[in-house]
C-alpha cells in the first residue's frame, strides 16, 4: 500500500477554517499594527530627548535639521560631545510611518460604528497634525526683519537661503535686478558648474564650487591646497558649520560668459564680502553679488516704540515690547508685538525676536528684530487639537451615556 504525506495544518488554521493571510494581508496588518504605533511613539520620544540635549551644544536650527529633516534618514545621537552607538531612524520618516499606521490602523481598519466615532474622530485629528507639520516642514518660509526707532521697512532677510543677484547700475541705483534662487545653488559642489541665461542682458553666467559656509581668503595670508581654485589672488576656505546656521556665509566661484561663449578669468561670489564684483560690458556696468535673500512684504512697518524689561539685577529679559504702525494702500494700524504674542497678518506671522544694540544705555536709540515666519499650516494643530478634543468628548459621552442606560436597565430589572 502506497501512502502519502501532506503537510500538516497549523492549529489556529485548522480550527479557525480561515484560509492563510496572504503576504499584502501581512503587511497591512503590520502596517496598520498597535505594536508598530507603540514603537514608533517611543523612537519619537527618544529623538525629541536626544535633540534637546544635542541643541545645547550645536544649536537649534542644525539640530533640528539632524534629526527631523527630511534628508535625515539614519543618524547617531550625541551626549556633550560623544557619539552614542545607537543608530535611530530620522524624526522625518519616524512621522511619515506613524501617519501611514494611523491612516491604516486608525482610519480603515478600526471598528466601525457609533459607538466609536469618537476614537475615529481623534484619530483624524492626529493625522491631521502629522500633516501639518509636514506642510510646514515643506513650504515655511524664515526670515528676519531689523527696525530702528522711528524706522519702516518692508523687507526681511531670509534666514539661509543666499541667493545670487544680477543687477545693472543706473544712474547710482541697482536697476532690473535679476535674482538666481538658492536651490540651483546649493548641489553645485566643487568641481560642477551650472550656467544660467540670463537673456535680458548681454552675458551669462557660470557659477560652481557652491560651499555652504566658507571664507575668501587671501593665498599670501594663508597657502591654498594643491589644485584649489583660485581667483584674483583669493581662494574659499571651507569653514565648518556655525552652531547658528543662519550665521553661515556662502560663497562660490563664478565667470562671466558672453554671447560668442567666451568666458572671464573666475572670480569669487560670497556672502563674507563687503562689495559686489563688478563687470563693465560697453558703456553698461553691472553688478553681481551673493547674498541672503530678500522678501519683500506685502505692507510697510514702521517701529514706534521699543521698550525692553528685564528681571531685577540681571540682564535676563522679562519682556520686549515693540510698538509699530503697519502702513497698507495709505491705511494705518496701531499694533503691539511682545514676546509669546506675535503679530498675524496676511498669512505671516511677526514674532518679537531681538534687540539692540547690545548694552545700549539710557536714551540710545534702539531697534528691534522681528523673526517673520509664513507657513500655510500655521494654525492647523491647534485646529487638529480641537478635533482631537472633540473625540474624546464624543467617546467620553458615549461611554458615559452607555453606562447610564445600562444601569438604568438593571434597577428596572430588580
Amino acid at each position: 500500500m502506497e501512502t502519502t504525506s501532506e503537510p500538516a495544518t497549523p492549529a489556529s488554521e485548522a480550527t479557525s477554517g480561515k484560509p492563510p493571510r496572504s503576504l499584502a494581508g501581512k503587511i497591512f496588518d503590520l502596517l496598520s499594527g498597535f505594536g508598530l504605533a507603540t514603537i514608533l511613539l517611543l523612537i519619537l520620544g527618544l529623538l525629541t530627548w536626544f535633540a534637546t540635549l544635542e541643541q545645547v551644544e550645536y544649536g537649534l536650527y542644525p539640530t533640528l535639521n539632524k534629526y527631523f529633516h527630511w534628508q535625515s534618514v539614519v543618524l547617531l545621537p550625541e551626549i556633550k560631545g560623544k557619539m552614542v552607538p545607537l543608530p535611530l531612524p530620522g524624526g522625518y520618516w519616524v512621522g511619515v510611518l506613524l501617519l501611514i499606521n494611523l491612516t491604516l490602523g486608525g482610519v480603515i481598519r478600526i471598528r466601525k460604528g457609533w459607538k466609536h466615532a469618537g476614537n475615529l474622530i481623534s484619530h483624524l485629528g492626529i493625522i491631521f497634525m502629522l500633516v501639518a507639520g509636514g506642510v510646514a516642514h515643506h513650504f515655511s518660509e524664515r526670515g528676519n526683519m531689523a527696525v530702528g526707532e522711528g524706522e519702516s521697512s518692508n523687507t526681511a532677510e531670509d534666514y539661509f537661503e543666499y541667493v545670487v543677484e544680477v543687477a545693472e547700475i543706473k544712474e547710482g541705483a541697482a536697476d532690473s535686478i535679476h535674482v538666481i534662487r538658492g536651490k540651483y545653488l546649493t548641489d553645485l559642489s566643487p568641481g560642477n558648474t551650472r550656467l544660467f541665461r540670463l537673456p535680458e542682458l548681454p552675458f551669462d553666467l557660470e557659477i560652481g564650487g557652491y560651499l555652504e559656509n566658507a571664507l575668501p581668503v587671501a593665498i599670501t595670508e594663508r597657502a591654498p591646497e594643491a589644485g584649489q581654485l583660485k581667483a584674483d589672488g583669493y581662494y574659499l576656505m571651507e569653514r565648518p558649520d556655525e552652531i547658528n546656521a543662519e550665521a553661515n556665509t556662502a560663497a562660490s566661484y563664478a565667470r562671466i560668459v558672453q554671447r560668442d561663449g567666451t568666458k572671464s578669468e573666475p572670480f569669487i561670489l560670497a556672502g563674507a564680502s563687503f562689495h559686489p564684483f563688478t563687470v563693465k560690458h560697453d558703456d553698461r556696468v553691472f553688478t553681481v553679488d551673493m547674498r541672503k535673500r530678500l522678501w519683500p512684504m506685502p505692507f510697510t512697518v514702521k517701529l514706534d516704540e521699543f521698550t525692553a524689561e528685564f528681571h531685577p539685577g540681571t540682564m535676563k529679559p522679562a519682556k520686549f515690547i515693540s510698538k509699530i504702525t503697519r502702513i497698507e494702500n495709505d491705511s494705518e494700524a496701531k499694533v503691539t508685538i511682545q514676546m509669546n504674542e506675535p503679530m498675524r497678518y496676511e498669512g505671516l506671522t511677526f514674532f518679537q525676536a531681538s534687540y539692540g544694540p547690545p548694552g545700549a544705555g539710557p536714551g540710545q536709540r534702539m531697534y528691534s528684530v522681528f523673526e517673520i515666519v509664513k507657513n500655510p499650516a500655521d494654525h492647523w494643530p491647534e485646529y487638529s487639537l480641537y478635533v482631537v478634543t472633540f473625540g474624546m468628548l464624543v467617546t467620553f459621552l458615549i461611554k458615559l451615556g452607555t453606562y447610564l442606560a445600562a444601569n438604568s436597565r438593571k434597577k428596572r430589572h430588580v
